[in-house]
């Protein structure tokens, strides 16, 4: 019967030294950046510290040389990763085009294609976003309505994107879009292409979120011409694609780490009159953090090796943003404070905040249900 397996998994040497380089940059760039601020973890958006990242060789750290990448290991920019969202760096500008349009480019791009964008990202000069859900189409990516119809030298695009994150902001984005249409293999009629946002027939709207913050959009394609040359990979073999690109976007450690300001809040909280229950509930809550960081540590070494670990990192991600959903709750039942927005403590302004963003967190890389479905099938279980 098939099964998944979490070997215990170790940093190598250089990985450890670099941790050291990229806390003394994060010391230097983010300074008295106030809590609340860094739980947004990986939602802030700074183009300029983006290109101060590309310079430091951490953005496309593990590409070819050829490309602007630096050829370094899955380990030591899992170490970056991790520090950088541990200390609520905005790296929003850069995340989605160094985790998944760029490898996705590697694969499956054209040689023109690579060499035109990917340099750019690796220098953090570029942003993009992933165009995938529709109002009718979220999990079910199979029923994808947006059109492709060939034209004269590309495609013309009509149809609705929507909770498109950072759509407004992104300079391309990576969508999918249907290209052919045939009820009985729904799998096969999609295909991905690159997207410059400032296209003529593009509209956004923001959608504002419960923490009053535009990430989200609606983006809206009418006749909207892409060339030929923007199609990545092959026409109708988009499924593919998409399911390879979202296995890198759900084995990282952004996946336990969202909630983690409020930990270090809860500690700061505890640590100046601790009693028996609340240690034992930090204990528990570090435990269980310390065991969700191996496991995605395991996943980090796996795809070192070589190995493609799409069920490991869908248990990564299921139960990593189950945990950081039930954050906010414990601390709230532990310390009975009121969560505030733009006042009081940090305690609770960042619970506040995390209060309305977590219900968030087991939406985006594939809801829960999608997500057991993916390890149900991989155990033979359906």
């Amino acid at each position: 019967m098939p099964t998944f397996h979490f070997e215990l998994g170790e940093l190598p040497p250089e990985a450890e030294t670099l941790r050291g380089e990229v806390r003394e940059f994060l010391r230097r760039e983010l300074g008295d950046t106030p809590p609340v601020q860094r739980a947004h973890s990986w939602g802030g958006f700074d183009r300029e510290f983006s290109r101060k990242m590309g310079a430091r060789g951490w953005i496309a750290m593990t590409w070819p040389k050829r490309y602007g990448g630096h050829e370094k290991s899955a380990l030591e920019r899992y170490v970056v990763l991790e520090e950088m969202l541990a200390a609520g760096a905005p790296v929003s500008a850069h995340w989605i085009a160094d985790r998944q349009s760029g490898p996705l480019l590697l694969r499956f791009g054209t040689e023109a294609q690579r060499q035109k964008f990917l340099p750019a990202i690796a220098r953090g000069e570029l942003s993009f976003a992933i165009g995938m859900s529709e109002p009718d189409s979220g999990s079910d990516l199979a029923s994808l309505r947006t059109r492709a119809e060939r034209v004269e030298g590309g495609y013309r695009v009509n149809g609705t994107k929507v909770w498109t994150s950072n759509a407004h902001l992104a300079d391309y984005m990576i969508a999918t879009f249907r290209t052919h249409h045939d009820p009985a293999k729904k799998h096969e009629g999609l295909t991905q292409f690159l997207v410059d946002t400032k296209l003529d027939g593009i509209t956004m709207s923001p959608i504002i979120d419960l923490a009053g913050s535009h990430h989200f959009n609606m983006v809206v394609f009418e006749d909207v011409f892409v060339p030929e040359d923007r199609r990545v990979g092959e026409e109708g073999a988009g499924w593919k694609q998409v399911t390879t690109e979202l296995a890198f976007e759900r084995s990282g450690p952004e996946r336990y780490l969202s909630s983690l300001a409020l930990v270090l809040e809860l500690i700061r909280h505890v640590a100046k009159d601790p009693g028996d229950h609340a240690a034992a509930v930090v204990g528990r809550l570090v435990a269980h953090l310390a065991t969700l960081r191996q496991m995605s540590l395991s996943v980090a070494v796996m795809l070192q090796a070589g190995e493609n670990p799409n069920l490991e990192a869908a248990v990564v991600k299921d139960v990593g943003t189950t945990f950081e959903q039930e954050i906010p709750e414990i601390v709230h039942a532990l310390l009975g404070v009121e969560p505030t927005i733009d006042s009081g403590s940090d305690l609770q302004q960042v619970l506040g905040f995390l209060m309305q963003r977590a219900p968030s967190f087991s939406l985006r890389g594939g809801t829960r249900e999608i997500l057991r479905g993916i390890i149900a099938r991989g155990l033979g279980l359906r």
